[in-house]
Protein backbone atom coordinates (compact mmCIF):
# COMPACT_ATOMS: atom_id res chain seq x y z
CA UNK A 1 0.00 0.00 0.00
CA UNK A 2 1.28 3.52 -1.21
CA UNK A 3 1.17 6.38 0.85
CA UNK A 4 0.30 10.05 0.63
CA UNK A 5 4.36 10.53 0.51
CA UNK A 6 4.98 8.11 -2.15
CA UNK A 7 2.42 9.15 -4.67
CA UNK A 8 3.20 12.56 -4.52
CA UNK A 9 7.12 11.77 -5.41
CA UNK A 10 6.24 9.17 -8.44
CA UNK A 11 8.03 10.12 -11.59
CA UNK A 12 6.18 11.45 -14.43
CA UNK A 13 4.98 8.72 -17.27
CA UNK A 14 5.24 8.69 -20.64
CA UNK A 15 2.50 7.73 -22.73
CA UNK A 16 3.14 4.64 -24.70
CA UNK A 17 6.77 4.28 -23.93
CA UNK A 18 7.20 0.83 -22.23
CA UNK A 19 10.66 -0.31 -20.58
CA UNK A 20 12.90 -2.25 -22.86
CA UNK A 21 14.16 -5.63 -21.27
CA UNK A 22 17.14 -6.04 -19.45
CA UNK A 23 20.39 -6.55 -20.59
CA UNK A 24 23.77 -7.61 -18.38
CA UNK A 25 26.93 -5.89 -19.74
CA UNK A 26 28.14 -8.98 -22.04
CA UNK A 27 24.91 -9.10 -23.47
CA UNK A 28 24.50 -5.53 -24.71
CA UNK A 29 28.43 -5.72 -25.82
CA UNK A 30 27.89 -8.78 -28.06
CA UNK A 31 24.58 -7.32 -28.91
CA UNK A 32 25.39 -6.69 -33.17
CA UNK A 33 28.85 -6.57 -32.93
CA UNK A 34 29.02 -5.91 -36.31
CA UNK A 35 26.50 -3.14 -36.61
CA UNK A 36 29.19 0.28 -36.71
CA UNK A 37 26.30 2.92 -35.66
CA UNK A 38 25.16 0.71 -33.20
CA UNK A 39 29.12 0.26 -31.64
CA UNK A 40 29.35 4.18 -32.09
CA UNK A 41 26.12 4.02 -29.45
CA UNK A 42 27.37 1.75 -27.19
CA UNK A 43 31.17 3.62 -26.70
CA UNK A 44 28.67 7.30 -26.56
CA UNK A 45 27.36 5.14 -23.36
CA UNK A 46 30.93 4.14 -22.03
CA UNK A 47 30.52 0.28 -22.51
CA UNK A 48 33.79 -1.41 -23.15
CA UNK A 49 35.81 1.64 -22.37
CA UNK A 50 37.29 1.01 -18.87
CA UNK A 51 36.82 -1.46 -16.34
CA UNK A 52 33.68 -1.33 -14.16
CA UNK A 53 34.19 -0.45 -10.37
CA UNK A 54 31.66 -2.68 -8.74
CA UNK A 55 31.23 -3.69 -5.40
CA UNK A 56 30.38 -7.12 -5.45
CA UNK A 57 28.96 -6.95 -1.48
CA UNK A 58 26.87 -4.15 -2.38
CA UNK A 59 23.73 -4.89 -4.02
CA UNK A 60 23.05 -1.27 -5.07
CA UNK A 61 22.83 0.09 -8.96
CA UNK A 62 22.97 3.84 -7.99
CA UNK A 63 24.87 5.11 -5.27
CA UNK A 64 24.21 9.02 -5.00
CA UNK A 65 27.18 10.37 -3.11
CA UNK A 66 26.65 14.09 -2.84
CA UNK A 67 24.43 16.98 -3.66
CA UNK A 68 25.49 20.38 -3.98
CA UNK A 69 24.20 23.95 -4.48
CA UNK A 70 25.92 26.07 -7.00
CA UNK A 71 25.03 29.72 -6.80
CA UNK A 72 27.44 32.34 -9.25
CA UNK A 73 29.90 34.01 -6.92
CA UNK A 74 29.49 31.70 -3.57
CA UNK A 75 31.23 28.51 -2.66
CA UNK A 76 29.18 25.78 -3.44
CA UNK A 77 27.09 24.01 -0.60
CA UNK A 78 27.84 20.23 -0.56
CA UNK A 79 25.86 17.56 1.06
CA UNK A 80 27.67 14.75 0.93
CA UNK A 81 25.25 11.43 1.27
CA UNK A 82 27.85 8.90 1.57
CA UNK A 83 28.68 10.09 4.99
CA UNK A 84 27.00 7.51 8.11
CA UNK A 85 23.95 9.34 9.57
CA UNK A 86 24.25 12.46 6.68
CA UNK A 87 20.38 11.38 4.84
CA UNK A 88 18.78 11.77 8.45
CA UNK A 89 20.35 14.81 9.70
CA UNK A 90 18.73 17.30 6.81
CA UNK A 91 15.80 17.82 7.81
CA UNK A 92 17.42 19.41 11.51
CA UNK A 93 19.63 21.42 9.55
CA UNK A 94 18.12 23.70 7.10
CA UNK A 95 19.85 25.80 4.72
CA UNK A 96 19.32 29.70 3.34
CA UNK A 97 19.08 30.34 -0.10
CA UNK A 98 18.61 34.30 -0.63
CA UNK A 99 15.30 35.44 -2.31
CA UNK A 100 15.80 35.76 -6.08
CA UNK A 101 18.84 34.23 -6.23
CA UNK A 102 19.81 31.57 -9.45
CA UNK A 103 21.29 28.66 -8.51
CA UNK A 104 21.34 25.18 -9.54
CA UNK A 105 21.57 21.55 -8.13
CA UNK A 106 24.49 19.08 -8.76
CA UNK A 107 24.52 15.42 -8.00
CA UNK A 108 27.05 12.85 -8.41
CA UNK A 109 26.88 9.56 -7.74
CA UNK A 110 28.09 6.02 -9.30
CA UNK A 111 26.29 3.34 -10.92
CA UNK A 112 27.39 -0.39 -10.37
CA UNK A 113 26.51 -4.22 -11.81
CA UNK A 114 24.27 -2.80 -14.82
CA UNK A 115 23.06 -0.41 -17.08
CA UNK A 116 20.76 2.53 -15.22
CA UNK A 117 18.19 3.48 -17.37
CA UNK A 118 16.32 6.62 -17.21
CA UNK A 119 17.00 7.89 -13.53
CA UNK A 120 15.15 10.87 -12.73
CA UNK A 121 15.16 13.30 -9.54
CA UNK A 122 11.45 13.98 -8.25
CA UNK A 123 11.62 16.86 -5.67
CA UNK A 124 8.41 18.37 -3.58
CA UNK A 125 8.74 21.02 -1.60
CA UNK A 126 6.13 22.46 0.90
CA UNK A 127 5.28 25.22 2.92
CA UNK A 128 3.16 24.67 6.20
CA UNK A 129 2.02 21.39 5.19
CA UNK A 130 0.64 22.84 1.63
CA UNK A 131 2.34 21.84 -1.57
CA UNK A 132 4.00 24.77 -3.45
CA UNK A 133 6.28 22.47 -6.11
CA UNK A 134 7.03 19.22 -7.25
CA UNK A 135 9.89 19.49 -10.15
CA UNK A 136 11.22 16.17 -11.96
CA UNK A 137 14.81 15.99 -13.49
CA UNK A 138 15.70 13.72 -15.80
CA UNK A 139 19.57 12.96 -15.19
CA UNK A 140 19.55 10.02 -18.22
CA UNK A 141 20.96 6.68 -18.53
CA UNK A 142 24.47 5.43 -17.57
CA UNK A 143 26.67 2.26 -17.80
CA UNK A 144 27.82 1.30 -14.49
CA UNK A 145 31.05 3.44 -13.36
CA UNK A 146 34.64 2.68 -14.68
CA UNK A 147 38.60 3.07 -13.73
CA UNK A 148 38.74 6.28 -16.66
CA UNK A 149 34.72 7.49 -15.17
CA UNK A 150 34.90 6.34 -11.46
CA UNK A 151 31.97 9.13 -10.67
CA UNK A 152 28.92 10.44 -12.58
CA UNK A 153 28.38 14.42 -12.50
CA UNK A 154 24.91 15.95 -13.49
CA UNK A 155 23.76 19.62 -12.93
CA UNK A 156 20.42 20.13 -12.89
CA UNK A 157 18.76 23.11 -14.88
CA UNK A 158 19.24 26.75 -13.24
CA UNK A 159 16.15 27.79 -10.73
CA UNK A 160 15.46 31.12 -8.97
CA UNK A 161 15.01 31.41 -5.73
CA UNK A 162 11.24 32.80 -5.09
CA UNK A 163 11.69 36.53 -3.70
CA UNK A 164 9.03 38.68 -1.91
CA UNK A 165 7.75 39.19 1.88
CA UNK A 166 5.36 36.26 1.02
CA UNK A 167 7.94 33.67 -0.26
CA UNK A 168 10.71 33.98 2.49
CA UNK A 169 10.24 31.84 5.31
CA UNK A 170 11.12 27.51 6.42
CA UNK A 171 10.00 25.16 3.73
CA UNK A 172 10.13 20.77 3.58
CA UNK A 173 11.04 19.20 1.01
CA UNK A 174 11.03 15.23 0.01
CA UNK A 175 13.67 13.97 -2.99
CA UNK A 176 13.76 11.03 -4.89
CA UNK A 177 16.17 9.76 -7.38
CA UNK A 178 14.21 7.08 -9.05
CA UNK A 179 15.37 5.00 -12.44
CA UNK A 180 12.45 3.50 -15.32
CA UNK A 181 11.89 0.34 -13.40
CA UNK A 182 10.40 1.96 -10.66
CA UNK A 183 13.23 1.23 -8.30
CA UNK A 184 13.88 4.19 -5.40
CA UNK A 185 17.69 4.75 -5.03
CA UNK A 186 17.60 7.43 -2.82
CA UNK A 187 14.97 9.12 -0.82
CA UNK A 188 15.07 11.82 1.60
CA UNK A 189 13.29 14.73 3.98
CA UNK A 190 15.82 17.98 3.67
CA UNK A 191 14.79 21.84 4.20
CA UNK A 192 15.56 25.20 3.59
CA UNK A 193 15.03 28.44 4.30
CA UNK A 194 13.97 31.94 1.94
CA UNK A 195 15.94 34.62 3.38
CA UNK A 196 16.53 38.55 2.65
CA UNK A 197 20.18 36.95 2.98
CA UNK A 198 22.58 34.60 2.92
Amino acid sequence: MTNEHDDELAASKTAGFKVGEKKTLEEYQQLDANDESLNRWKASLGLGTGNTISDPNDPRKCIIKSLSLEVEGRDDITIDLSAPGSVDKLKEQPFTIKEGAHFRIKATFIVQHEVLSGLKYVQVVKRKGVRVSKDEEMLGSFPPSTTDKPVYEKKFQPEEAPSGMFARGHYNAQSRFVDDDDVTHLKFDWSFDIAKDW
